[in-house]
């Protein structure tokens, strides 16, 4: 299968490349940057630390799109906006993976996904996903007087906040609960806020060094605290998570598919 990355001189993108060059039943089909990026020009492979591999870094994602089966994107929410009606007009597999999304983003992925296969989460590891489950199951379980926090801390690059794993973790709890998320949800407390309002779900954000990503959602009543959390060492997983969720989506029928379809856990 023909993958291409965009954003590919990132962090993540680096580590997405090495991960398609290694994979059985992939083929690399290129990688693109934005215009004026400094990796313009240089080897993919080289890029992923490993062999000549005889592409270059291209700024024509049109190109990318033309040559490939599937492109993963983990890129910007507007730059994914427009992924995703390259990816509708050529008939190619989007894996996104891009945090930070607001409703017109997810509202042009999910315009793509009615002319082809597009998998979007907000984490593409197999442990994350289990743990959406799991809270979502807590929540279903315990009542309202169990006050549910949820803790995200990632490295100082970050741009967003609370990141896409914590909002899909509080979406989790609230589904479990039968609510929106959008009711209850407390992102920011500051000053003299009042007792906690019983129901929210109350997030906290926390940046620093280099943290690949660690989030843990509390439970927590009188006398006790029930703690869920998940820590990620590397990136690896989320490339690894990726990657088969592209190779997941050969000949699967157009469609809006999260990492739970992927790993068969819907």
């Amino acid at each position: 299968m023909k993958i291409g990355i965009v954003g590919c001189a990132g962090r993540m993108g680096r580590m997405l490349l090495a991960r398609v060059l290694s994979t059985d039943g992939c083929e690399l089909a290129g990688g693109t940057e934005r215009p004026g990026h400094e990796a313009l020009g240089q080897d993919l492979g080289r890029l992923a630390g490993g062999e000549p591999f005889g592409l270059a870094v291209s700024e024509d994602t049109g190109a990318l799109f033309d040559a490939s089966d599937a492109v993963i994107d983990f890129t910007g929410p507007d730059a994914t906006a427009g992924h995703g009606s390259l990816a509708a007009e050529r008939g190619v597999a989007l894996v996104v993976g891009t945090t930070g999304l607001e409703r017109v983003h997810l509202e042009a992925l999910d315009l793509a996904a009615r002319r082809t296969p597009v998998v979007q989460a907000a984490n593409m590891s197999v442990g994350v996903n289990l743990l959406l489950g799991l809270v979502r199951q807590a929540a279903a379980l315990l009542g309202d007087d169990y006050d549910i926090e949820i803790v995200e801390m990632h490295h100082r690059h970050k741009v967003d906040a609370p990141s896409g794993t914590a909002l899909a973790l509080g979406e989790a709890a609230a589904e479990g609960r039968g609510v929106r998320l959008d009711d209850v949800a407390q992102r920011v407390r500051d000053g003299h806020t009042g007792p906690r309002r019983r129901g929210d779900i109350g997030f906290a954000s926390l940046r620093g060094g280099d943290v690949t990503g660690e989030h843990t959602v509390i439970f927590a009543t009188d006398g006790e605290r029930l703690q869920l959390t998940h820590m990620a060492s590397s990136r690896a997983v989320f490339a690894a998570g990726a990657v088969h969720a592209a190779l997941w989506c050969e000949g699967r029928e157009a469609g809006l598919y999260t990492m739970r379809h992927v790993l068969g856990l819907e």
